[in-house]
């Protein structure tokens, strides 16, 4: 072997690493101490041993440094700009790989890369995601947008997932590929096995697979790095091979002789391609410690939407854009998704840190909002004739004078054109849009129980893309509504059903499942047998990651007992409350179904207090030939009806053909804070809680082990059936409306530079939606990004009214684009990357 290796002229590259967990069974604090202690160890190291090459990824960990030990971030410079120090990763950690949103992956390159610029004068070339437990399918394209050509990850392993080679090319939907290496045989070494043998092992599989591998050492997890005793057995293996089989090496260093040598375009064109995501490790984590999720999934479009509101009050009203601020919020949101916080498998008093930190970038995000859209109502004109001053003469509550109605400003902060039903926190008898057009209105129960004051009123707005409109509401004066409104007077609520002129929904009383949901559009029966189950699962011989276990379909019980009742019956919003039992849980699900459309709200209270089970909901649909689509970061993706446990994000999709064989047909899942999903065969099944242990490893169990997800917790989700696909079914549009809904200001008379009724974006394709409108980072202008979601090309025309910009563009399947839009009109709008640059 020490003989073929040499002649073979291959290298195995030594990468010497910490894999530097911030966070696991250890709090940040003590994370924050072992990474200042490895870096201090690696810096030592490579005073004693001049051959010596450190690679570390996660910009939060230089941060802290910088912050911390100035002296030593110094030293760190200088070996980084000596290339002995390799910077990787490009990301603030290594986050969980299929949970946080498009955006966010997007902002974990911006921050990080532009931070390893400033700071070092480069950026990583690679992408490294060691411990991650799985990858989502569109990361090629992100990558690639972000300046990182490379990929290294190790999970799933080959036990989880067979490879013909761990080099190969990965390419997601929109065709963008990345050379990836998957890392064999560990990220670490352990302190009682050395680096001997496994140099031994890889020097065979580079025999095996005739390709350069990658041999990565260090104590790892709780940091520590290359030790003294793993570099003298690597001087040992290269006296013994030589120095040019056995190389101190970096990814870096790894891509580019691969890319670089005289035969590098043949040797690359035989390695195989991928396309699809790399999963299943830890299924478990798809789903354990809900709060965290939902906390993650709120502060992300929290993020989105005050950057959105913060560049618009910007740009119309120069109230100061604090880009730093939200810098901050979007740095607690990136930590909190390292893999070990978002995956659910840390220890209890990590939760506690991770719930202080969302905190505090929901409320950065709340006084930005708040303070952004105040300063657009308030610059609204909304002057009536007659009011001289303002008074409050009349009412406790409201500045209304003279029966003329009080402004309520409703904000949109979607792409399109969004009707929904919107709640003034008052009870009043008429609403009316800036036109004098009178609204329907329905008194529904408000959450304060203040002697007689305990309804407010509900609406239906209907308010224009990235814009505003004024409604007036009217404290006395009732108001008489059109007579088209009388189209949706079928909508009607009894006992045990909820029905429109599009739907009929038929609840079993005894169990509270659904019985029967009726498409009254096109006579189809949407339900295989009864959906919304609360199915038990008993999961008692899994660890906190579910670890080797795929699919959860060990059945132990159903919720059942039920009760049910009509809490509204219309005109604008039927509403049945139902409350099932099992074991001491109880589960609320309150089924909602507004009069202009065949989708199913449920708003979901859940007190789970149940140990090593799962909950999941089970939804049945009615269609042969069953293909299930999963929402993922910036696109989409098919996977087989198996049965496995998938991560997604606010949507999944079963469609097939009607028992007839005759039409396309199938029924959506939304939600606004799940991430795991399996489809066996036609039965959709969303999981809701797991019972499991914080940060069981397959420990020894005892009476003061605590269990995760006991208590309370309260979600959304949505059914949507639909004739034909899902994408002409507008599915992404209505799950970004669920996660996002409309907001609100009362107002009172003022004038103002604005008018009632505004439009800040028009987008002519459906196709295409706003991820991201925000101050660009760098000179004069504004940073839109847009995607494809339909998995097919797509021409568009961007208009942004507050900008006076109007440009066209063209979209590939599942597109990521990113356009700077300069404040001087006479510059031309430039297509950057995700970095800005």
């Amino acid at each position: 072997m020490d003989n073929q290796v040499a002649a073979s002229g291959r290298q195995l590259h030594m990468i010497g690493n910490a894999h530097l967990d911030p966070v696991w069974l250890w709090r940040w604090q003590e994370g924050f101490a072992e990474i200042k202690a490895t870096f201090r160890s690696a810096l030592d190291r490579m005073k004693e041993f001049p051959e010596f090459i450190f690679t570390c990824a996660g910009a939060a960990y230089y941060r802290w440094i910088e912050e911390n030990a100035p002296e030593m971030f110094a030293e760190m410079r200088q070996r980084v700009a000596e290339g002995r120090w390799v910077i990787v990763g490009g990301w603030w950690i290594q986050p969980d790989c299929n949970l946080p949103s498009g955006e966010s992956f997007a902002r974990h390159s911006l921050y990080s890369q532009r931070y390893f610029l400033q700071k070092f004068g480069v950026m990583a070339k690679v992408g490294y995601n060691v411990d991650s437990f799985g990858h989502h399918g569109m990361l090629p394209q992100i990558l690639k947008l972000s300046g990182m050509h490379y990929y290294v990850f190790m999970r799933p392993e080959e036990h989880e997932k067979s490879m013909k080679s761990n080099l190969f090319w990965w390419e997601s939907q929109d065709g963008s590929r990345v050379l990836t290496y998957r890392i064999p045989n560990g990220y670490t070494t352990r302190l009682q096995d050395g680096v001997t043998e496994k140099i031994e092992a890889l020097c065979e599989l580079m025999q095996v697979q005739q390709i350069e591998q990658m041999c990565f050492y260090g104590v790892g997890n709780h940091g520590g790095g290359p030790t003294i005793a793993n570099l003298h057995e690597i001087r040992s293996a290269r006296e013994k091979l030589g120095a040019k089989a056995i190389a101190h090496s970096s990814p870096n260093a790894y891509f580019e002789r691969l890319t670089g040598s005289d035969n590098a375009a043949a040797e690359l064109q035989r390695l195989p391609l991928v396309q699809e995501d790399l999963q299943h490790h830890a299924s478990g984590c798809y789903s354990a410690h809900s709060e965290t999720k939902a906390s993650n999934r709120e502060a992300e479009h929290r993020l989105i939407t005050a950057e959105k509101w913060a560049a618009a009050a910007h740009q119309l009203l120069q109230l100061p854009y604090d880009a730093k601020r939200l810098q901050e919020a979007w740095e607690c949101v990136m930590f909190n998704q390292f893999h070990d916080i978002l995956g659910g498998c840390s220890i209890k008093e990590a939760y506690q840190d991770a719930r202080e930190s969302y905190g505090h970038a929901l409320h950065i995000t709340a006084e930005t909002m708040n303070a952004a859209m105040q300063k657009i109502s308030w610059s609204i004109d909304t002057m009536r004739p007659g009011i001289v001053s303002l008074t409050r003469d009349k009412d406790r509550t409201l500045w209304e004078q003279n029966n003329l109605g009080v402004p309520f400003v409703v904000f949109n902060p979607h792409s399109w054109e969004v009707t929904a039903p919107v709640q003034i926190p008052q009870q009043v008898k008429g609403v009316t849009d800036e036109a004098h057009v009178p609204q329907q209105i329905q008194q529904v129960r408000a959450s304060r129980t203040n002697g007689g004051d305990k309804y407010d009123t509900l609406f239906l707005a209907q308010v224009p893309a990235m814009g505003y409109r004024v409604y007036w509401i009217y404290r006395e004066q009732p108001k008489v509504q059109n007579d088209a409104d009388q189209d949706y007077a079928e909508l009607s609520a009894t006992p045990t059903t909820l029905e429109n002129g599009f739907i009929r929904l038929e609840l079993e009383p005894h169990t509270g499942y659904v019985k029967r949901l009726f498409d009254k559009r096109h006579g189809i029966d949407v339900l295989a047998g009864p959906a919304a189950v609360p199915i038990v699962i008993d999961e008692h011989e899994c660890d906190t990651w579910a670890h080797g276990t795929f699919a959860f379909r060990n059945e132990i019980g159903r919720f059942a007992d039920a009760e049910v009742k009509v809490i509204e019956a219309g005109p604008i919003r039927a509403w049945l409350r139902v409350t099932s039992r099992y074991g001491k849980s109880v589960l609320r699900q309150d089924f909602l179904l507004r009069q202009d459309r065949p989708d199913v709200l449920v708003r979901v209270k859940l007190d789970w207090q149940e140990r090593h089970k799962m909950l999941k909901l089970s939804f049945p649909v009615r269609v042969h030939n069953p293909v299930a689509a999963y929402e993922i970061p910036f696109g989409t993706i098919e996977r087989p009806v198996n049965g496995e446990e998938e991560a997604g994000q606010q949507w999944l999709d079963v469609t097939g053909t009607t028992p007839d064989q005759e039409q396309s047909y199938g029924l959506a899942l939304l939600n606004n804070g799940k991430y795991s999903f399996d489809v066996k065969d036609n039965d959709m099944r969303m999981t809701v809680a797991r019972g499991a242990i914080y940060a069981d490893h397959y420990g020894q169990r005892d009476e003061l082990c605590e269990y995760m997800d006991q208590g309370v917790q309260e979600f959304a989700y949505s059914l949507v059936p639909h004739k034909g696909s899902w994408q002409a079914a507008g599915i992404f549009r209505k799950a970004f409306e669920l996660n996002v809904p409309l907001s609100s200001v009362i107002e009172t008379y003022h004038e103002g530079a604005l008018p009632q009724h505004y439009e800040g974006i028009r987008v002519t394709s459906k196709r295409v939606i706003v991820s991201a409108f925000k101050k660009a980072e760098a000179g004069e202008g504004f940073i839109l990004r847009c995607y494809e979601t339909s998995g097919q090309e797509a021409a568009t025309t961007i208009e942004l009214p507050l900008l006076g910009r109007k440009w066209t563009a063209s979209f590939g399947k599942c597109e990521i684009k990113t356009f700077f839009l300069p404040l001087d009109p006479e510059q031309e709008i430039v297509e950057t990357n995700l970095l800005e640059l």
